[in-house]
């Protein structure tokens, strides 16, 4: 249903313990209510999400979080300020309402408040804390569209707000800011540059090879079903069966089953915020395989390039 007015309903499912895919700036999420676990556990259950991957939890102001978790650090305050709403997932303590199975065990909780009008509203009239990860088959490419959703969960959700494409495309940046320096846990859509601007050097050290300190770092993570390969280097001929999702240009060799590109005046944003999209389409061509051509390692290019190799690891 049209995610604006669909609201009261989605938030009353919510309420009594049901799912709900909903937008935000970054993709869509499949919410529960981070106060029940047994709803919580339908996430995991809808999304055949391993029980060690923790979740996200969705807050509909940012005045809201002293009165989940208490006294908020002065680092965490800052960046709070600076950038909620926003794509920017931030790692606190774990306050004893939010039931154990959110945070797969973890004594820390990671919390963010969505820049995306209709998710806040849909928060608000549901007066709880909202978990939701990614709407889609756990380790699949996120979707951006409601009929991504609609296409990987199916009847596992029970209600879907359509608010079309979502703006910026790529999930939230994942920032622990608790030490003495701020860490990035994962990169998103929010640039580390921002980051170093607003509170100075921060350390990035995103991916996970065991237990998940944040959501979405796994080595092996947002891969199409059709096998994806990074171009290295100057691609070899299409043969006719392949895929190619472009930076800027199309491949000179007009061998390509399918071309996707991102973005011809090279304006990163807009790469990401087509980046799923484009991959969606490419895994519904009956290609044998996708060629991805990395992008400019700089501002949000560093997260596109990390959702391609973590694609690819799926792979190889």
């Amino acid at each position: 249903m049209p995610a604006d007015s669909g609201i009261a309903e989605a938030a009353s499912v919510l309420r009594a313990g049901g799912l709900v895919a909903f937008p935000t700036e970054t993709v869509y999420g499949l919410g529960a209510n981070a106060l029940d676990a047994e709803a919580a556990a339908r996430i995991f259950a809808a999304k055949a999400r391993p029980s060690f991957d923790p979740l996200i939890s969705h807050l509909a102001d940012a005045a809201d979080l002293p009165g989940l978790v208490g006294e908020v650090p002065p680092a965490v305050a800052a960046l709070v300020e600076r950038f909620w709403p926003g794509p920017l997932t931030l790692i606190v303590d774990r306050p004893a309402a939010i039931p154990p199975i959110v945070t797969s065990g973890l004594d820390t909780m990671a919390v963010r408040v969505p820049d995306e009008p209709s998710a806040r509203a849909l928060i608000a009239a549901a007066g709880v804390p909202v978990a939701a990860p990614s709407a889609n088959r756990f380790g699949q490419l996120s979707p951006t569209r409601a009929e991504h959703v609609v296409a990987g969960l199916g009847d596992a959700v029970d209600v879907v707000l359509d608010g079309g494409p979502t703006r910026c495309g790529i999930e939230s940046t994942i920032v622990d800011a608790r030490g003495e320096r701020p860490v990035v846990l994962r990169l998103g859509a929010l640039p580390v540059e921002a980051l170093v601007e607003a509170v100075g050097p921060v350390e990035v050290r995103p991916g996970s090879s065991g237990q998940p300190v944040a959501p979405g770092t796994l080595a092996a993570h947002y891969a199409p079903r059709t096998p994806l390969r990074l171009a290295t280097a100057e691609p070899a001929p299409g043969d006719g069966r392949r895929g190619f999702l472009a930076f800027r240009e199309r491949p000179a060799d007009g061998g390509w089953a399918a071309v996707e590109v991102l973005s011809p005046d090279g304006d990163l944003t807009l790469a990401a915020a087509r980046l799923f999209d484009a991959l969606h389409r490419l895994d519904a061509a009956a290609v044998t395989e996708i060629v991805a051509e990395p992008v400019p390692e700089v501002g949000v290019g560093r997260a596109i390039n990390d959702r391609l190799r973590r694609a690819a690891a799926t792979w190889h």
